[in-house]
């Protein structure tokens, strides 16, 4: 089972790196088959503003972007997604980044258009298609607008995690949740769990549905 260590924090009082969290797990629970983080082989990733967008003049699919990203000067994008357009926030790989399956970004020409970086959907930094939310599933990614020019993305990504694959056996089932492991670890560092239930508000009018 992969656990989220950003989730357990949630309700336990850990101070102490997910590698040791790990090894104080296998001493005394479950086998543990890796540690690892959801960023790793991500690098120079940043948020940027899309300022302006025109048609390429040789491409009837691919757009020509001014993207603020912080910079002293906004960097011109060449991109193909579909759903790009200036004002939003979107997910920028610069030039000398690392995307998903190590690929390099190097800035190059597209049909004679200068590129300097990548505007990147989910599954280009690392996300399986399996968890792209439908709405992104066909372009980029777009934050909302409460989020800043020019920093790491991975924490507005919920990327900066660590991931604990536990090799959960069949007599420890009490750990294929994130609550029961947290129990576990609560158990393990002596801490009682902060787990509150979900308020739940009711908005029916039930004299109206006996009619």
């Amino acid at each position: 089972m992969k656990l989220s260590y950003k989730w357990v924090k949630e309700y336990l009082d850990l101070n102490i790196p997910a590698k040791e969290l790990a090894e104080k797990i296998e001493r005394t629970a479950v086998e543990v088959d890796s540690v690892s983080r959801l960023d790793d082989g991500l690098k120079k990733i940043v948020t940027g503003k899309v300022l302006s967008m025109e048609n390429h003049p040789d491409s009837d699919h691919l757009h020509i972007c001014q993207v603020d990203v912080g910079e002293e000067e906004p960097l011109q994008i060449v991109c193909g997604a579909p759903n790009v357009a200036a004002g939003q926030t979107v997910i920028v790989a610069l030039p000398g980044s690392r995307i998903g399956g190590n690929v390099k970004i190097k800035k190059s020409k597209m049909r004679g258009v200068q590129s300097n970086g990548m505007i990147c959907a989910l599954d280009e930094i690392g996300f399986s298609k399996d968890v792209v939310p439908k709405e992104w599933e066909d372009g980029i990614y777009v934050f909302d607008d409460t989020v800043p020019v020019g920093e790491d993305v991975y924490s507005y990504l919920g990327m900066d995690d660590d991931v604990i694959d536990l090799d959960v056996t069949p007599n420890r089932g009490d750990m294929l949740s994130v609550l029961g492991t947290v129990h576990e670890l609560a158990a393990i560092y002596d801490q009682s769990p902060e787990i509150k239930a979900p308020e739940i508000t009711e908005d029916v009018d039930v004299k109206a549905m006996m009619k």
